[in-house]
């Protein structure tokens, strides 16, 4: 853990803790955690979510992590066919905390590490937990398209959602990409809006005021915090183009999944109230 990181761990701990897994646990902690499975699909996506160790488990002995590592790790599994009969040739993991773990103002952080590759998308990111979306509101903590050098933050709400307008990027340099350890977090205020960060350095700020110039502030109710790394689909092809052998997924990623190279890391989740 460099000085950045250590720094960053002691600041958020200084705050009151709403929230905190270091998955140490041999398991995923299920009263932390909900395990989504696939019903309707969205984006056009190519992975099936499941609930199997395959897919979703923790890894012990990692020096440079806390206590143990969360690994959502995409497998390829041809034919593979939903309860609703949909066929599908890889499988995920996504994990939520709605009605185990809700936050309405506070930081919510995390320590993840990723993989490069184009059609990889991982994310972390926040719903609010009434209405439908875009009405329930959308917080993009982290998100990466699988490209080394950059990921994005978002905000999507009822009249900002999709291809919204309030969106970031931050790029790395070289020896720093999406592949090392990032501390990403939002801090969600009800005087300064949202403020999305990484390595606490300041990425991006929201306001009121800016979200309300396209529609209704949806962000004053609890949220609730959502992992999960999905693969190819409508954003990833408007990013790369590519078309075969999957929407949005190349054949060097399809081999880099079907070699178990593919995974999303996360060292430890937590959500803080900020003084």
């Amino acid at each position: 853990m460099n000085n950045i990181e250590k720094n960053q761990n002691s600041l958020a701990f200084n705050h009151e803790l709403l929230f905190f897994d270091d998955f140490s646990s041999e398991k995923l902690d299920r009263s932390k955690w909900n395990v989504e499975i696939t019903g309707k699909t969205v984006n056009d996506e190519q992975q099936a979510y499941i609930d199997s160790p395959e897919v979703i488990y923790i890894h012990q002995g990692d020096s440079s992590t806390s206590g143990g590592t969360l690994v959502i790790h995409p497998r390829y599994q041809p034919g593979f066919t939903t309860p609703q009969g949909k066929s599908f040739d890889f499988v995920s993991g996504r994990i939520n905390t709605h009605h185990k773990m809700e936050f309405t103002f506070g930081c919510v952080s995390a320590r993840i590490r990723l993989t490069a590759g184009t059609g990889l998308w991982p994310a972390f990111w926040t719903l609010g937990n009434t209405g439908e979306w875009p009405n329930c509101g959308e917080l993009d903590v982290m998100e990466s398209v699988g490209e080394p050098d950059w990921v994005s933050v978002a905000v999507h709400g009822p009249g900002y959602s999709g291809e919204t307008p309030l969106v970031n990027k931050k790029y790395f340099y070289s020896d720093n990409c999406i592949t090392g350890w990032h501390i990403y977090s939002l801090e969600c205020t009800e005087v300064n809006g949202l403020i999305f960060k990484i390595d606490g350095e300041l990425v991006y700020r929201v306001t009121r005021p800016m979200a309300e110039y396209y529609g209704p502030w949806v962000f004053g109710g609890p949220k609730y915090l959502t992992l999960n790394l999905a693969l190819g689909g409508t954003y990833l092809f408007k990013t790369n183009g590519v078309r075969s052998p999957y929407y949005g997924i190349p054949e060097k990623t399809v081999e880099a999944i079907q070699n178990n190279d593919a995974k999303m890391l996360v060292d430890w989740v937590k959500v803080t109230r900020l003084p």
